[in-house]
């Protein structure tokens, strides 16, 4: 039985992971008195930080609400600066990610928010050593946004966003009898739900596909000019079916769906027929464009509801009281 599926319920799966979710809880818990002793050092930037994060394993929406929250902010004339571990990248080293860098050297979801947003982007596996350069970089920086990094408890922070999607927290146990990196409710700031279905309360973002689709020269292609034509969709994401689903509601009807594990380099890809069009995430376009250049990226429109943001900004000023 697939594990996400597993964690929705506590099945035979759960039931038999179990006994190792006790002793996963009890290390993170200890972990966490660790830090609130002084006996793990924990430090606090130089300016403030949003941590965007989750509390259940697998993608929630955490990337979409990155940019939608750094777009508002840098809307309101604040510098921001972004920070993230760079999952899935081939090195190890702390660096900024540019608009023309490697995903397999950035990570593909901090080289999205980079080009999304223009922010300037810093990864690093000790994010505080990606504040430290990101600050020595740009310094009129007046606040950081971490992507994912709720439970890195070396990084102090200001404001935490726990987002979520339609699954909540599964079936309540902790990994890996079930999704949750840490026990809920616990305490944050804000909870944005991602999803249709909200599993509980909390503020709701819209997520919809944009009407156009991008080819790797920047060109846009009306999405509704993609219906009657020959198509393969992909989706190297947490949740690909959710991109297909999305593709067809919009008209767009794949002719065949190749579904790839999350942050996938595309390495094994085999070019289609002639004849026949390519359509990928925003998030799998740099790396699909290396072995299918003329593929169409066909980006996410993600908009939290204007009460999460006008919450946002009230926390953000109390913080300068």
């Amino acid at each position: 039985m697939d594990l996400q599926r597993a964690w929705l319920e506590r099945g035979a799966l759960a039931r038999l992971l179990w006994p190792l979710s006790l002793v996963f809880g009890a290390l993170a818990g200890l972990r966490r008195a660790l830090f609130r002793a002084g006996v793990l050092r924990s430090e606090r930037a130089a300016v403030p930080v949003v941590i965007v994060g989750n509390v259940v394993a697998g993608g929630a929406g955490k990337t979409p609400s990155v940019i939608a929250i750094v777009r508002h902010l840098r809307s309101r004339g604040l510098s921001v600066g972004v920070i993230s571990r760079g999952y899935g990248r081939s090195t190890e080293d702390c660096r900024e990610v540019l608009p023309d860098s490697l995903a397999h050297e950035t990570g593909d979801e901090p080289l999205l928010v980079r080009r999304a947003t223009s922010a300037p982007t810093f990864v690093a596996r000790k994010r505080i050593e990606a504040v430290h350069a990101l600050l020595a970089a740009y310094p009129q920086t007046r606040l950081i946004v971490s992507d994912d990094g709720l439970q890195h408890l070396a990084l102090q922070r200001d404001v935490e966003i726990c987002v979520f999607d339609d699954r909540g927290i599964g079936n309540g146990w902790l990994l890996p009898a079930g999704p949750l990196r840490e026990s809920w409710p616990r305490a944050c700031d804000l909870v944005l739900n991602t999803g249709d279905h909200p599993a509980f309360a909390g503020y709701r973002a819209r997520r919809a596909l944009a009407t156009e689709a991008v080819d790797r020269e920047g060109k846009t292609v009306p999405l509704a000019s993609l219906t009657g034509r020959r198509i393969v969709a992909t989706a190297a994401i947490a949740k690909p079916q959710g991109f297909f689903d999305m593709l067809r509601a919009a008209g767009v009807v794949p002719d065949r769906c190749i579904a790839l594990p999350d942050h996938d380099d595309f390495k094994d890809w085999k070019a289609v027929e002639a004849g026949t069009t390519v359509v990928c995430t925003e998030k799998d376009a740099a790396k699909l464009w290396r072995v299918q250049p003329d593929a169409l990226a066909v980006p996410l429109v993600f908009e939290p509801e204007p009460g999460f943001f006008s919450a946002l900004d009230a926390k953000l000023s109390s913080l300068d009281g």
